[in-house]
């Protein structure tokens, strides 16, 4: 039985994903339950956080996001039976690899996955979903009428924030940065209901002219957005920048212009900077910043029911076609380490997901 790893320190100094054999599983605990996998979700891997977090083992295993069948399950465990089927998130400090065919997940990491939904759209969507979750309920408290900014929407994660988003009765306004983007974003729709575009405006910033803090105050009337994901910011002038795709991102100044008052502003940018002036316009605008990074809920165990409670809402609107994920087609087994290579160079645009 084999299962992916990431190996640091590989042949040659860089690092590298490799397949390893396994011949038994670990001794299952009391609340393990044993999954036969059937699809996992390939996420790109947060090195420095690993670092961080002292996880620095030769050899870290790959793949996270899970669906799959129940095949035992231990003396206590009380929420699932054997032939349930199942989706999960390993957390990061686990010992299994999602890329390998029966694994041991603690029952506390698993919910139930509806019988309509299939399992690659349900590995699939997990990640996607939690963030979005995080950014729009818990951290900017979405509602009817707000006006939603969610830059580079056509990526897997903000094909998912825009579906919530406008779910929520919120007004969206999105960024694309190639014309296969925009018109992504244009036709999507909602699955009842007005049968008006997700998007009410995709800003089209592809050839590096258009003003995305001009644009987003003429579309609200120069009030200003209430919500404003981002897909990074640009922290210095573009000169500065050396690749084309951080020349085409916003810079912090033009966001908080572009934010109204009491905005959010929900970052990704670990290393953002904010010199007086910029947080003195966010004071005289009332508006947070907040940083977006959904491993919290596996981190700590405090909010392990809201946490399953947001994986069940998830498996709910995937199951009514509120959710629509932008994936891949499905990859073999075999190829998972090119896969896994690509998401790491950010080179994949769709979600990939391994099924077995």
């Amino acid at each position: 039985m084999k299962a992916l790893f990431w190996q640091r320190g590989a042949p040659g100094g860089a690092a590298a994903f490799v397949f390893q054999e396994r011949e038994n599983l670990p001794v299952a605990g009391d609340s393990d339950v044993k999954v036969q996998v059937k699809a996992c979700a390939l996420s790109w891997m947060d090195t420095k956080l690993l670092s961080e977090m002292k996880l620095e083992k030769e050899f870290l295993p790959v793949g996270r996001e899970i669906s799959g069948v129940v095949l035992e399950v231990g003396s206590k465990v009380s929420f699932f039976q054997p032939d349930d089927e199942v989706v999960g998130i390993l957390p990061l400090d686990s010992e299994e690899s999602g890329v390998c065919e029966v694994i041991l997940v603690h029952e506390h990491h698993l919910v139930r996955k509806p019988e309509k939904v299939c399992w690659v759209e349900a590995a699939g969507t997990l990640r996607d979903g939690v963030r979005a979750y995080t950014a729009l309920h818990y951290l900017s408290h979405v509602s009817p009428g707000k006006t939603v900014l969610v830059m580079d929407g056509a990526s897997p994660f903000g094909t998912i924030a825009v579906q919530l988003a406008q779910h929520r009765g919120a007004r969206v306004i999105s960024t694309a940065y190639s014309l296969e983007d925009k018109q992504c974003l244009e036709r999507l729709r909602p699955t009842v209901g007005t049968r008006q575009p997700l998007v009410a405006r995709v800003i089209d910033v592809s050839n590096g002219k258009i003003n995305v803090a001009e644009s987003c105050l003429e579309e609200t009337g120069g009030l200003g957005v209430d919500i404003v994901l981002d897909a990074g910011v640009r922290l210095y002038s573009k000169e500065d920048e050396s690749n084309l795709k951080s020349q085409l991102l916003p810079h912090k100044h033009d966001i908080i212009t572009l934010l109204g008052v009491g905005g959010h502003w929900i970052t990704t940018e670990r290393n953002l900077q904010l010199d007086p002036p910029d947080s003195n316009c966010l004071f005289l605008k009332g508006a947070t910043v907040s940083f977006l990074n959904d491993e919290v809920w596996n981190l700590s165990t405090v909010q392990q029911g809201k946490y399953l409670c947001i994986l069940e809402d998830i498996m709910e609107k995937l199951s009514s076609n509120v959710f629509r994920p932008q994936l891949d087609e499905p990859v073999p087994l075999y190829e998972a380490k090119v896969s896994m290579e690509m998401v790491q160079k950010n080179q994949a645009r769709k979600r990939q997901v391994i099924q077995f």
